[in-house]
């Protein structure tokens, strides 16, 4: 069965790139533009990851991630961090102190977004990855 990933992001030409990789490797991926319609698709669909953009512009990603760990349904979804803030102060609260599962900064390379899916979703043997199409 294929994972599920949600992409909140304000740009749906991303959402689409970020699709066209994410399906050559088997995952199923729904865009969410903005962080309030984002926030919603996530409590209906219970995915099996979030890909979130910090900057929205209608709640802020990490609203949307506060939110979600306040959300006994939610809480334990993992969470990767995709922007444009490639600050390491940012980089390091995002990983020590908030938790998230990754944080890649755009522009991204599509090695690494694919790596941090898998690893966010402890698919670490090669039986466990899905493969390219």
């Amino acid at each position: 069965m294929k994972k599920r990933v949600v992409y909140i992001e304000d740009d749906p030409e991303i959402i689409n790139l970020v699709r066209l990789i994410l399906s050559r490797y088997g995952f199923e991926l729904i865009g969410a533009e903005g962080g309030r319609s984002g926030l919603l698709m996530v409590r209906q669909m219970h995915p099996d990851l979030v890909l979130l953009d910090l900057m929205l512009p209608d709640m802020d990603g990490w609203e949307v991630y506060r939110r979600m760990r306040t959300d006994e349904a939610l809480k334990d979804i993992p969470v990767i961090i995709i922007t444009v803030k490639a600050n390491r102060a940012e980089r390091r609260a995002a990983l020590n102190t908030f938790n998230v599962n990754g944080y890649i900064t755009k522009p991204f390379d599509m090695h690494e977004l694919v790596q941090s899916v898998r690893k966010a979703l402890g698919m670490t043997t090669v039986n466990d990855l899905p493969p390219a199409a």
